[in-house]
Order: structure tokens, then C-alpha cells, then sequence
């Protein structure tokens, strides 16, 4: 073995004082096989780390019934972070939307309603004609408001997904899928969390009309926070639920059970699986210094090196202590170097199983040296490289 391997080694054990040590001997953690979950398809999802703690048929193609009206309100979502519209707009209610069938928000062929009364009929009330009537507000028209609908869902990573209406209705060549779904609910919590609360409201009022938030999981498990349940004859009962817990956030979607009744409780039962024998847990702050490194040619011989964002893994609970981390660095590190640059990896395992694997940046930047500096370090570096 070369010697500057054999003292990189050497470094790397003495310096990277964040290493997660397994215990001598490893106890291991007994979890019991996923329950049995009576749908058609299921998924349960840990959105911060994307981890998959259970599925069936998770990608199976299937109507997403309401579903869809998690896109709509996406799409508007994004309409009012970037500024192309506002809460207090008011929006014309045409013919079309005042006509839709389905369930309603029982807005008013020929009123003008504001956007966020709109959005609360989509995401509470599940409204379909609050959902054309923001569609039309959005991009003039359904159906161009529908491939927008598509772009995004393509944007998202949805492969596997397409919409035909902003409603949900039954439609021939509208489907989706567990894991797209549960995909689109990561998004919505991320990317917009200003908007989120209004997933957790329980009832909305329009038009003297009160009604409840199909979602029966907000009065049964107060760390329930959203998101949409979907119904038609050829969907069946769907559900996709968001619950937190201390530090843990999962997602479950389940599609095609026989009742609501039957949707709230296979989704109570993944959720309760999930927090009791899974955590989420952080590893490493983003610009934490993982370890210093020998740094040839330049104006210092050292630098700084570390990870670009935090690292979140999702394991078995009581199982941090088994976790093991090595960061494997390039052999030769030459200046200039700029913050940023990758410079190797870092590997965390469970019990052999690899759980992280993300690239090791720069965290300072080290010009290069002047010209005895860099002359003098590749002497050294020879004579290192030929022992």
C-alpha cells in the first residue's frame, strides 16, 4: 500500500470526530413484517428522505378520483408563491365551473369569489366547481390549466401519471399512483408550507353552506396535518394522509378501498407502523466540517471539507448506534480549490446496508501558492507517492 494512502487512512480515523460508531456487538433491531392493508395499492413514504417503509403495487396505474385536486391547488399554489396571482383576486365564475357535477362548493354562475375562498372549496370541501374555476382563472381555460397540470407532474418526477381534468372525475385516460401521489404531497408540504395549514382545517363555510373536511383522520389522530381523500365508483375510497410526530413526518397513500371508513383506518395503521418502529434522523449539518485534508500546491496546506446540505436517513428506531460513516477522500488534493468542489464521498451503512452516499465538498477556498510553495509540495509529494 502506498504510504500516502496508509496515512490518509490514518488521518481520516484520527480527525473525523462526527464518525457514528457501531456498537462491538451489534444488537439487532426486531421489527415486524408491514401489516396487511386491504386497497388496491399503498405506500408509506418518510418525505424528507424519500425512504419507502412499505408498499404494494405502489405504482400501479389507477384513477386518483380527488386526488387530482392535490395538483390543482399545487398549480394555483405556485401561481401565488411566484406572484402571478393573489389571494384577494377575484374570480369570475363561469357557466362551466357553476354546472360541474360532483361534489361542491356551491359557488355562483356570474359572482366573482376571491382565490383563497376558492382554494379552501378545493383542498376543504373538495370542491369541483371551486377547482374549473380556478383552472380557468389560472390559464383561461380547463384544459389548457390540465397540461399545465402535466408539465408539472413530469417536473415532479410523477412518471407514471396524467391528468385529464382538474377535478378528479372520471375521465378514460386520467391515472396516477400511489407513489406519485405520495411524491405530490412531498411537494406540497416543501415547497409551499405557508399554504399547508389549510390541509388541516377541519370545515369550511361558503355561501352560508358548512362543510367538513372529508379527511375523519383530522379529529382521530391530532398529529394528522392533511391531505386529500378521493371517491368515485371506479377510483373506490383513496386517501393520501400527512401525519408529524417529535421529529418524524411520513406520508401515506393508499387507492381503491371499499369505504371511507375502511381508507382512514388502513391509513391509521401504516401510520402507526411507521412512527413506532421507524425514525428519521439527521447525521450531518450542512457545512459542518467532516474532516481536514492535506491540500498540495497551495497557500495552505489544509482544508476544510464537508457536505453542501444536511443528511437525513430514515431507520429503524434504536438503531443510530449501529450506523458506521467512512469518508473516502481523493488521493491527491491540488490547489486552487474553490468552495464546492467535490473532493470524495461519504459512506454511511446499517449493518453492512448502505444508507448514505453523497459527495464531500470544500468548504474553503485554498488559492494556489506561489511558485517555491508549489515546486517544494511536489517534491514532497513524489517522494510521498514513491514510498
Amino acid at each position: 500500500m502506498a504510504l500516502n494512502s496508509v496515512i490518509r487512512s490514518f488521518f481520516l480515523v484520527l480527525s473525523l470526530t462526527i464518525i457514528l460508531v457501531g456498537q462491538a456487538i451489534a444488537q439487532s433491531v426486531l421489527i415486524p413484517a408491514p401489516p396487511q392493508i386491504a386497497g388496491s395499492s399503498w405506500v408509506l413514504m418518510d418525505p424528507l428522505t424519500g425512504h419507502i417503509i412499505m408498499e404494494h403495487n405502489s405504482g400501479e396505474r389507477l384513477p386518483p378520483a380527488s386526488l387530482t385536486k392535490m395538483m390543482t391547488a399545487y398549480i394555483v399554489e405556485r401561481e401565488l408563491d411566484e406572484g402571478r396571482i393573489a389571494m384577494t383576486d377575484l374570480v369570475p365564475i363561469s357557466v362551466k365551473a357553476w354546472q360541474t357535477g360532483g361534489s361542491r362548493t356551491f359557488v355562483r354562475e356570474g359572482t366573482q369569489v376571491p382565490v383563497e375562498d376558492l382554494l379552501k372549496g378545493v383542498i376543504i370541501q373538495s370542491g369541483n366547481d371551486a377547482s374549473v374555476a380556478l383552472a380557468e382563472f389560472v390559464a383561461g381555460s380547463e384544459s389548457a390549466f390540465v397540461d399545465i397540470m402535466n408539465q408539472q407532474a413530469t417536473l415532479l418526477g410523477m412518471t407514471n401519471t396524467n391528468f385529464e381534468n382538474a377535478t378528479g372525475l372520471p375521465s378514460p385516460n386520467q391515472y396516477s399512483t400511489a407513489y406519485d401521489l405520495a411524491v405530490l404531497a412531498q411537494a406540497i408540504i416543501e415547497d409551499y408550507p405557508e399554504n399547508y395549514p389549510l390541509y388541516a382545517v377541519k370545515s369550511f363555510t361558503f355561501n352560508n353552506i358548512r362543510q367538513p373536511n372529508r379527511n375523519s383522520l383530522l379529529w382521530r389522530d391530532e398529529s394528522v396535518d392533511g391531505l386529500k381523500t378521493g371517491h368515485t365508483e371506479e377510483a373506490g375510497y383513496c386517501l393520501v394522509a400527512s401525519a408529524k410526530r417529535d421529529d418524524t413526518r411520513l406520508i401515506a397513500a393508499v387507492m381503491g378501498t371499499s369505504s371511507a371508513q375502511v381508507r382512514a383506518q388502513e391509513v391509521q395503521k401504516m401510520l402507526n407502523y411507521g412512527f413506532r418502529y421507524y425514525e428519521t434522523a439527521r447525521l450531518f449539518r450542512a457545512g459542518q466540517e467532516l474532516v481536514d485534508a492535506r491540500v498540495w500546491g497551495g497557500n495552505s496546506d489544509q482544508i476544510s471539507i464537508g457536505l453542501a446540505e444536511d443528511v437525513h436517513v430514515t431507520i429503524p428506531r434504536g438503531s443510530k448506534d449501529q450506523l458506521e460513516s467512512v469518508v473516502d477522500l481523493d488521493s491527491v488534493i491540488k490547489a486552487p480549490i474553490k468552495v464546492g468542489d467535490e473532493l470524495g464521498r461519504i459512506q454511511v451503512t446499517l449493518n453492512g446496508e448502505s444508507v448514505v452516499d453523497e459527495p464531500v465538498l470544500a468548504l474553503t477556498e485554498v488559492p494556489q501558492g506561489g511558485l517555491f510553495k508549489r515546486l517544494w509540495d511536489s517534491i514532497k509529494l513524489f517522494f510521498v507517492q514513491l514510498f
